[in-house]
C-alpha cells in the first residue's frame, strides 16, 4: 500500500463561534468557502475539505507533548507546504499580527526531518501546524 494520499482528506472540527472562526480561515486563512449552513462552513483547505461544526460549548482544551525543545499543542493539525508557500503564509500572518503557539522556526536543523514550522489556534482554540520540509522526499524518512 503506497503511502501517498490518493486525494484530499476531509475533516471536520468543532467550534463555538461560526462567524469568528468563519473570518479566520476564509479571510485570514485565505481559504475559499464552499457550501454551508446556520452551524457549518466547508472551506478549501489548501486543497482538503475542512469542516467547521458550531458545537454549543465547545472549548478547545488540548494538552502538550515536547518536541524539540517546544511544547507542541495536541491535538493538533494543518499542511505541509511548499518553502515558498510556507514564507508567504508566515509572513501574512506576521503582518496581521497573530499570536503564535510556537514561533515560525526552523526544527530539526541539519537532520534528515529538518522542517519549517508554525503553530497557532483559531478562535476556537483548534490547534494548527503548517510545515515545509527542507527535503520533500523526507516527510517519512527515519532518522
Amino acid at each position: 500500500m503506497s503511502t501517498a494520499a490518493s486525494g484530499p482528506f476531509h475533516l471536520a472540527i468543532p467550534v463555538d463561534d461560526l462567524a469568528s472562526c468563519r473570518r479566520f480561515y476564509g479571510e485570514l486563512m485565505g481559504c475559499p468557502e464552499g457550501r454551508s449552513s446556520t452551524r457549518w462552513v466547508d472551506f478549501d483547505f489548501f486543497g482538503h475539505q475542512l469542516v467547521i461544526h458550531e458545537v454549543d460549548g465547545h472549548q478547545g482544551i488540548h494538552g502538550r507533548n515536547f518536541v524539540d525543545g517546544e511544547d507542541v499543542p495536541v491535538p493538533h493539525f494543518g499542511v505541509v507546504l511548499t518553502m515558498d508557500e510556507w514564507a508567504q503564509l508566515r509572513d501574512r500572518l506576521l503582518a496581521a499580527e497573530v499570536r503564535f503557539e510556537i514561533e515560525p522556526q526552523i526544527r530539526f536543523a541539519g537532520e534528515v526531518g529538518e522542517q519549517a514550522t508554525m503553530f497557532l489556534l483559531d478562535p476556537a482554540g483548534n490547534a494548527l501546524e503548517f510545515k515545509a520540509m527542507r527535503d520533500p522526499l523526507a516527510l517519512f524518512a527515519k532518522s
